[in-house]
């Protein structure tokens, strides 16, 4: 038999043959988790962390042929549960990797349970198991529940106790009112609905075709069902699922999975690299990430392409173990000594990049998509038009109502036990209606977010004179055109807009309020244009529900549709907030004095009320502002650097021993003090400096690409990003003890250059991008022009993940406005020591 015959004959055979048949069976030796050849289980090496309710990592985890495909195999209380339907309380874990067997101990209020997951043969058994009945208001509700994630089975086929069908790819089933309402379904009020499922039988098998997707579930006793989240929240999943039966106890659900392994089978190399390319004189450090159990070293190819499209190796060094990190191992390849401009790839046992060039001057210009469409798009109270497409009308005409006392909400927003202003809540507060960013995906304005952002834009202002002008920007009109100059520089009218909503705040509360946000899950869920997500008219409460009236009182409407401001006072933000109007007030200062005075004369206020009071501390998630002392040093810096005051340079002189402990955080607003302090100010830097230069070599031992790589529930592009703009301002500060590379590494590492796929985390910018996100056209499976995601999320124990198909994983694709800000500063960082290098003789 020819070689390729034999090959195809034994791939056909790696399909049609049970996992049984091909592999002695799961192994649970090496992991805390149960893997064959393609194939890994999860048993609760992850849970639901509580931050933003169900993330989708959590309980049993499917892991085929290197693609996460299924999670939440759990007990819950309905057959396709939404991001905040209750899920149980994890307890405990044991592994037992003697018995082949592991085991969570989880719990509801009102009961617990052990899932127990034993190894048998190639397959798994699922087991629920109780100690005391199920109680009566929770039978009928309670089943297990396993979730497969939709677009890895679009175009695949489905088999139930025999019967074929096809995985819709829209979902249309048919739906059963329900009395109580469904949090997953978004309705603000009424009764819910549910789908009834698609697909049921005692055996389910799925995408028997596809052996990298091929797996059957089947039930000792009763019935399976399949459901189609997608009915009730675009980001639902296909869920199979089993109800607990009433008046049992012991093992009184039991499952049989058995996902298709293949004998021998690898993961593709992924040849991480910077997608946008290379300057000529730059490091040029490619990973290429392989299968722990491939131990081949093969030959890593650079390849020149030329005007003819014709291909030709270019010697480099061969690639070097670098070693093991998380499931992986990795080579690296360092082709730095080709100078050579032209366009590139590079090839690794049978893997080809994208093309990507080296050339001058690529990161002074692969900001630009950031600059000119995403801040925009991002801008609140405004419509954003380009060229034929309107990206949203102006929302949130109606800001804002009072928040109501002793309220936790949605997305880490709460009021406490008085509104601290003079509004009741529910009461409309005006002129808040101004400026600001939509904090993410979703809808809200996060103060945090503004003044992190204003700070940003005013620091790359001042140290890199952008005056980059492709968007006009009219505030009477409410408009924004991309593509249109008009005049003012961009990024001056970025910083603009943001420091309007701050002092929007003050002019209508007296102080910064933790943010505005929608007052219920039907208006938070809500994707696409803004504009629609409200009437844009003041609520009247003596108006009937959906009643218009304009009168000499103006518009109003009798739906309460507004969204929330809340507004318990925390000092942090409010330093936060006299940080980003001092800064305003440098970078309008000769274009628009009245307006830098307003801004200055609002900073030296909040400094002098805060002062002459003393601290309110009100905490609540990730929306009251950063730790008190930080936010404080950062006014007294910006402050100084707006004034230059000495009684900000001698509170930014108490506070600095502080800070220098705080390094990772405070280290580019240490430095930029710099200039007004005296020496041993400067030595206290200095030290800090020595101890993170030391920090950021110890990177580089940590994992292959040299950059903080952090765990949780969010990915880490932010941290990267910080690392990089650290750096920067420590090279530039301290040569002699920082060097550049970690703005190279972080730039690298944004631009595709990190664990789990080659993606540019910039969407639209590189040869491959992110081009499927969570933005606020998520559920169109597309992507907002310059928005950078979050990035890599590592699951425990050790899988890193960006997915490309789903959008809807908001921990590693959801743009933050920061983020963008971020990557403009530090573009035009790797920009400026490019000229430098270029310029020395």
């Amino acid at each position: 038999m020819p070689a390729r015959h034999l090959l195809l004959a034994t791939l056909l055979a790696a399909v049609a043959l049970p996992a049984q048949a091909q592999d002695g069976g799961l192994r649970l030796d090496r992991s805390d988790y149960f893997e064959a050849p393609g194939v890994n289980w999860l048993i609760f090496s992850n849970v639901n962390e509580g931050l933003f309710a169900d993330a989708k990592i959590s309980g049993v985890e499917l892991i085929q042929q290197g693609v996460r495909t299924a999670t939440n195999g759990d007990v819950r209380l309905a057959a396709t549960p939404g991001q905040w339907d209750p899920s149980a309380r994890f307890v405990s874990r044991r592994v037992d990797k003697a018995a082949g067997l592991i085991e969570a101990v989880m719990a509801y209020p009102d009961f617990s349970y052990t899932v127990r997951a034993e190894r048998q043969g190639a397959a798994i058994r699922l087991s629920v198991v109780l100690d005391r009945p199920l109680p009566a208001a929770m039978v009928g509700r309670a089943g297990l529940n396993l979730e497969f994630v939709p677009s890895a089975y679009w175009h695949h086929s489905f088999l139930a106790d025999g019967r074929a069908g096809l995985f819709p790819r829209h979902p249309a089933d048919a739906m059963q009112l329900t009395a109580e309402r469904n949090p997953a379904s978004g309705r603000a009020d009424g009764p819910g609905a549910e789908p009834l499922p698609f697909a049921s039988g005692r055996r389910l098998v799925l995408a028997p075709e596809d052996p990298a997707r091929h797996v059957s579930i089947s039930t000792a006793d009763g019935e399976l069902m399949m459901f189609d989240g997608r009915n009730q929240a675009d980001n639902g999943w296909y869920v199979v699922r089993q109800l607990i039966p009433a008046d049992r106890t012991g093992t009184v659900l039991q499952w049989t999975l058995d996902a298709n392994s293949v004998p021998g089978w690898l993961r593709p190399p992924v040849i991480a690299h910077s997608q946008v390319g290379y300057a000529p004189g730059a490091t040029k450090i490619a990973t290429v990430e392989l299968d722990r159990d491939d131990s081949r070293l093969g030959e890593a190819r650079l390849l020149r392409v030329d005007a003819d499209g014709r291909t030709a190796p270019v010697t480099i060094p061969a690639a070097t173990r670098w070693g093991d990190y998380l499931r992986y191992r990795y080579l690296t390849v360092d082709f730095s000594r080709v100078t050579q401009p032209g366009v590139y790839m590079l090839e690794y046992g049978g893997v080809r990049t994208a093309p990507f060039p080296i050339a001058s001057g690529l990161t002074g210009t692969s900001w630009h998509l950031s600059n000119d469409v995403y801040l925009p798009v991002a801008m609140d109270h405004m419509t954003v038009n380009e060229a034929y497409r309107v990206w949203h009308g102006d929302p949130h005409r109606d800001d804002a109502r009072q928040a109501p006392v002793n309220h936790e909400h949605i997305d880490l927003y709460r009021q406490g036990p008085t509104t601290d202003t003079r509004f009741s809540p529910g009461e409309h507060i005006p002129g808040l209606a101004v400026g600001g960013w939509l904090d993410a995906g979703d809808f809200d304005i996060r103060t945090q977010t503004q003044y992190q952002v204003i700070r940003q834009l005013v620091d790359t202002w001042e140290e890199f004179g952008i005056d980059r002008d492709t968007v006009a920007v009219d505030w009477n009109t409410r408009r924004v055109e991309l593509h249109v100059p008009d005049g003012t520089p961009d990024i001056l009218q970025q910083i603009r807009h943001g420091s309007m909503q701050l002092l929007a705040q003050y002019d209508a509360v007296g102080h910064a309020i933790n943010g505005i946000v929608e007052p219920d899950v039907a208006q938070y869920t809500h994707l696409g244009d803004a504009a629609s997500k409200t009437d844009g008219l003041v609520y009247d409460a003596a108006l009937a529900p959906y009643q218009r009236v304009v009168d000499a009182g103006g518009a109003r409407s009798g739906t309460p549709d507004d969204r929330w401001a809340f507004t318990s006072k925390s000092t942090a933000l409010d330093y936060g907030s006299a940080a980003a109007l001092a800064a305003t007030a440098r970078a309008w200062r000769g274009r628009d004095d009245a307006f830098a005075d307003r801004c200055l004369d609002r900073a030296r206020r909040i400094w002098d009320e805060e002062h002459a009071r003393g601290p309110v501390v009100f905490r609540h998630g990730n929306t009251t502002g950063g730790p008190l002392e930080v936010e404080e040093f950062t006014a007294a810096v910006e402050l100084l650097l707006a004034t230059r005051d000495r009684r900000y340079a001698e509170r930014v002189g108490a506070l600095a021993p502080g800070m220098a402990e705080a390094f990772g955080m405070t280290a580019t607003t240490m430095v930029r003090a710099l200039p007004h302090m005296p020496a041993d100010y400067r030595a206290l830097v200095e030290t800090a400096a020595r101890r993170w230069a030391a920090s950021a070599e110890a990177f580089r031992q940590a994992n292959p690409f040299g950059v903080p790589i952090t765990d949780g529930s969010w990915a880490g592009s932010g941290s990267v990003l910080g690392f990089g703009l650290t750096g920067y301002a420590l090279h530039r500060a301290f040569p002699d003890i920082v060097d550049a590379g970690p703005v190279t590494r972080a730039l690298d590492f944004i631009h595709g250059h990190h664990p789990a796929s080659d993606r540019s985390f910039v969407s639209g910018v590189g040869a491959v991008s992110k081009e499927i996100a969570y933005g606020s056209n998520r559920a169109d499976f597309s992507f907002i022009p310059g928005g950078v995601v979050p990035g890599v999320l590592i699951l425990k124990p050790d899988y890193p993940e960006n997915r490309d198909d789903w959008p809807f994983f908001w921990g590693e694709n959801e743009y933050v406005v920061p983020e963008g800000a971020m990557y403009i500063a530090l573009a035009n960082a790797a920009h400026r020591l490019e000229a430098e290098r270029q310029a020395q003789p």
